[in-house]
């Protein structure tokens, strides 16, 4: 169950998606069968109307994602992530209380560009 606001997306349009994104955004990799993903559900739905001029949503499914969990470490869900101009700058894992994710996506709108800014990558050795 999804609502309008947030895009679920796969291991075939993650880097499209990830490379034309024009705002900040914020992704759940989530399981199927994760009762803790489908406790914070809601509220990462309910933030998703709230801040989508802000920010974009998305869902990744671990099961069907295996190649873009792997590229950014994912070993449980949920987990948060946090990109900023295509860099993953932020990240929470497990079930957090539904104030401390949104604390955290008010935070990330705010300053997330500013982190970019203010970090040097890592060269890439691939």
């Amino acid at each position: 169950m999804t609502s309008d606001d947030i895009i679920e997306l796969n291991d075939s349009n993650w880097e499209e998606t990830l490379k034309n994104q024009k705002k900040p955004m914020v992704v759940m990799f989530y399981l199927p069968t994760c009762p803790h993903c489908k406790q914070i559900e809601p509220y990462f739905q309910q933030f998703a109307g709230e801040f989508k001029d802000s920010c974009t949503f998305i869902r990744m499914n671990g099961v069907d994602s295996p190649l873009t969990a792997m590229k950014y470490n994912i070993r449980s869900a949920p987990t948060f992530k946090f990109f900023c101009k295509g860099v993953a700058i932020k990240e929470a894992v497990g079930l957090t209380d539904p104030s401390r994710l949104k604390s955290d996506i008010k935070e990330f709108i705010e300053h997330g560009d500013e982190c970019v800014l203010h970090s040097t990558p890592l060269a890439d050795k691939t």
